[in-house]
Order: structure tokens, then sequence, then C-alpha cells
């Protein structure tokens, strides 16, 4: 056995070759080493690991070249077991910069793994490379490496998730642009149903259909497919009842004369909403999972925001309304994980718009602000659980891992041309600057932190001290006040400091507004 083969992982040896391990639905993870041992016990290791109810599908690689080819042809891949080692010393650095930098790939978990620390120290490839985790091989076992793809599977997912939740939002900002226009309304249609197909984790095929009421639309009481998925996308403008089989029709009709939602057969879900104007919408899902509670709130979200924008075209206030909730909703999820109070993220939009119009800001630009605000701790959706909910007090590695979050977010939010991701992707970004530069990420100071995140940051931090959180009580007012006074010019911007504390009886309505 080689130098190398004596650092590698302590287990037992398998029979695996290079071959690909397909589980339908599995997550994919990419082995890239030289050595073949590597491959198997990790095969071995993992093989019956499963996580949210799916398998692990292993690609292997064993130069950097192949690995490129893998990762061309696999665009999802979840996770990627990365040597340092392997045709040259720097193989496994040099495939990191490319997936980050030539395939602009950020959502991908790198876990680089090496034999030889001395060839890649930990401190320098960490602070040098976009890696989420650095193992020895002679420290990995069993327990070690599973821990390791439990974390990264489940950042993968949230990312994964958000990014598509990012997608859906940025088809219902383009569709408020043109909402006079029946294609618009499609791409609402369309940009919701990701969403909602997103967070069920649900089967590829679905469609929503609209019944508005209208004769020329619903003359005969038929359903008109409005936007699709899957094998029913090409059917968009078709009638229901020649795309799907009789007995699905049937169950439609069932629904809507009961004026009901159901549940078939395990696997399909029929949606009824009835909105104040007396439209009518059916959602129909295939190969779905067993909704909870919160799932049908979700779906019921999902009819209430085509059924209104239906009854509404021609007001593009129902759709500003219908996308401040979206992004209510994205934020308000993260408070929910993270175990902040409740209404957090409501009061913070009202705060940031109030010192926006004190500030100077046009109203135009302060709604925007307005809307984008809830979404600004996104970036905590990449933050393991134990760190967010933890009641004492952070160690330095989980301080400097929680500090990761608004680049996060940032990198979630960024790549949109949308104004209202752009603003929120600033306030994710720089809502923890401090004036006296000494915040982060990027230690900005004075007016080089973007006002949207002068702003943020006096808004978010008021709330936060003046609500419970997991590892304190909530601060008195005087407490709170006398806190601003002392850091005005030093954490936070002097005129948005003397805004809010000028102000203070207009923060505590919104306080009293939205309790929680």
């Amino acid at each position: 056995m080689t130098e190398k083969s004596d650092d590698l992982l302590l287990f037992q040896d398998d029979e695996a070759d290079r071959a690909t391990i397909w589980a339908p639905g599995a997550w994919k993870v990419l082995i890239v080493d030289d050595e073949a041992e590597v491959h198997n016990v990790t095969r071995l290791v993992l093989g019956g690991f499963r996580y949210k109810n799916r398998g692990l599908e292993f690609l292997s690689a064993y130069t950097g070249a192949e690995a490129k080819d893998v990762l061309k042809a696999n665009p999802d891949i979840a996770v990627i077991l990365l040597d340092v080692v392997m045709e040259e010393n720097d193989t496994g650095l040099k495939l990191v910069k490319y997936i980050r930098e030539d395939m602009e790939n950020r959502f991908v978990r790198i876990i680089l793994r090496t034999g030889q620390p001395g060839q890649a120290p930990e401190e320098r490839v960490i602070l040098e490379y976009d890696i989420n985790d650095y193992k020895e091989k002679t420290e990995l076992t069993a327990q070690k490496l599973l821990t390791a793809i439990v974390s990264a599977l489940r950042t993968s997912s949230d990312i994964a998730t958000i990014e598509a939740n990012r997608l859906g939002l940025e088809k219902i900002i383009e569709a408020s642009e043109n909402i006079f226009e029946l294609q618009s309304m499609e791409k609402f249609s369309t940009g919701v149903l990701a969403q909602l197909i997103s967070i069920l984790d649900l089967n590829r095929n679905a469609i929503v259909c609209q019944a508005s009421g209208f004769a020329a639309v619903n003359e005969k009481g038929h359903f008109n497919i409005l936007a699709a998925t899957g094998e029913y996308q090409p059917f968009v403008r078709h009638n229901v009842e020649e795309v799907v089989p009789p007995k699905v029709y049937s169950q439609f009709e069932q629904a809507v004369k009961n004026r009901t939602s159901l549940f078939f057969d395990g696997k399909r879900y029929i949606g009824y909403f009835r909105s104040q104007n007396d439209s009518e919408s059916v959602i129909y899902l295939e190969g779905c999972k067993e909704l909870t509670e919160m799932d049908l709130q979700l779906v019921e979200i999902f009819f209430a925001n085509v059924s209104i924008a239906f009854d509404n075209l021609h007001l593009n206030k129902e759709v500003e309304d219908t996308q401040r909730e979206i992004v209510l909703t994205l934020g308000e999820t993260i408070e929910w994980r993270s175990q902040e109070t409740g209404n957090h993220v409501r009061r913070v939009a009202e705060y940031i718009y109030i010192l926006a119009r004190k500030y100077g800001l046009p109203e135009t630009e302060a709604a925007l602000l307005r809307l984008a605000a809830p979404m600004h701790d996104v970036g905590k959706l990449g933050i393991p659980d134990f760190i967010l909910n933890k009641p004492a007090e952070l160690t330095p590695a989980e301080l400097a891992t929680i500090k990761n979050h608004p680049a996060i977010g940032y990198e979630i939010l960024k790549g949109s041309h949308r104004e209202l991701l752009k603003a929120a992707a600033i306030i994710c970004l720089q809502h923890h600057e401090r004036y006296d530069g000494k915040g982060y990420p990027s230690g900005l100071a004075g007016e080089d932190i973007h006002i949207y995140g002068r702003l943020a940051a006096v808004s978010d931090v008021f709330d936060a001290l003046m609500s419970d959180r997991i590892y304190r009580p909530a601060w008195s007012l005087e407490q709170v006040v006398k806190h601003f006074k002392a850091e005005r010019g030093l954490h936070f911007d002097p005129l948005a400091t003397d805004l809010l504390l000028d102000n203070l009886d207009s923060f505590l309505k919104v306080r009293e507004m939205y309790k929680g």
C-alpha cells in the first residue's frame, strides 16, 4: 500500500467500481480522488444513508479532468468529496477555482479531503478557496464523514429551496410589469407554481386551472389550464377535460361541486379555492407526499395569488401586495427556523420604510425597501440549526459560521436584475456592517456602506434589542435608547440614529401593531 493509501479512511474494502450508483430522486455526491480505495470505502460507509427520505447517488472521478466532465453532465450535484493531490499537487484546489469561478457554481457543497495536509494547509485553504469543509483523511472516521455529509446536504437543500423560490419570485415580479397581458398572468401562475412545487417537494407533473366566471372563458363550466409543469406543460390554455383521464376529471368535478380540496390514492391532490370575486381556482398535483397543515396553507396562498391577480388584472396594486406577502412568507420562514420573535420581519419592514422617508428617500424607493427588508436574513438558511438556536454564548468557530449569513444571502439574491431582489441583496450583505468599519462581512465604514444597509442595521438592531431572544430577554426602552445614543456614529449612521430617536412614537406604534 502506498504512503497515500495509509492515510485513507480505516474501513473495510468494497468491490464498488467506477459505475454510477443510481437511486431515483437521490442526492448526487461526487467523489474526486485518484485512489480507488477511497471511492470504495466512501460508498461502503454511506451506501445505506438517507436524508429527507432520499438516498445517495455516487459519481466518481479519478482526475481533475474527469471531475470537470462529470460536473458538466450533472449540474445538480449536491456535494463533492474532493482530494487535493492527484495528477498534480494542487489538482483539487484548481478544481475548486474552476467550479466557483469558471462554472460559477456557488451552490454545490465542497468538502476537501486530504491525506497530505502539508500540501494544502487548512488555514490557507479555508481563507483562499471557497470550500465548505476541510478534513484530513486520518481523522475522518465513519461517524465524522456521516456528520460532514449531513451538514453539507442540509445546507445544499436549504440553498436549493431558496434559489427555486427566488426564480419563481422573479417571474412574479416580471409579470407585474406587464400585468395587462394574458401572457403575464401565465408567467405569474408559473412562478408561484414553481415555488409551490419546490417547497412541497412534489412530482414534476402539475397543472393550475382557472374558471373566472366570465361567459367567454367558462361558458360550459369547463376549466382551462392556466399554468403547467412537467408532462402537462404543452397543454397550457387547453381544457382540463381534454388532458386528464376521465377518472381524474370526475374528481375535479367532485372538488368543484363540493367546493373543497381532495386528496386521492396518496398520490394526487386536487385543491379548490373560491375568491371574493367568485372566481374558482383548482390545482391538480400528482405524485404528492401526504401534505401537512403548513403545506395546505401554502397551497391556499397559491390559490389566493392566482385568483386575486386574475380578478384584478387591471390593478397593479394587487400584484404588489401579493409580492409582499410572498417575501414576508420567505422572511417569516427564516424567522420561524431561527426561533426569532414573531413578526420580526414585518416590523423591520415598517421601520426601514419610516427611516427611508425621514431620511429623504422618495416614496417609491422607500416602498421598495419595505418589500425587500423581510429578506434581510435569508442567508440564515445556510447556517446549521444548532448554531442558530444555541441558548449559550457562541464559540469563536460558531460565531465565524453565523457571520457567513450575509454573504450567503447575497449569493442567493445577487443574480437578479429586478429592483426588489437587487435591493434585498444589498440589505442581506450589508445589514451587519458598522459605521466605524468594525462590522462584517466586508468591514465597510461610513457612507461606503450603502444607505440600504445603514437603514437596515438601525431597523434590525432596534427590533432585536426590544424583543426576547433565545439567549437573552428583551431590553427596556430606556436601555435601547441609551445604547443607540452610545453607538451613534460607531455602530450606526448618525442621521439614521437621530431619526430613530426623534420618532420613537412611530416605531413603538409599529411594535404595538405587530406584536409577537
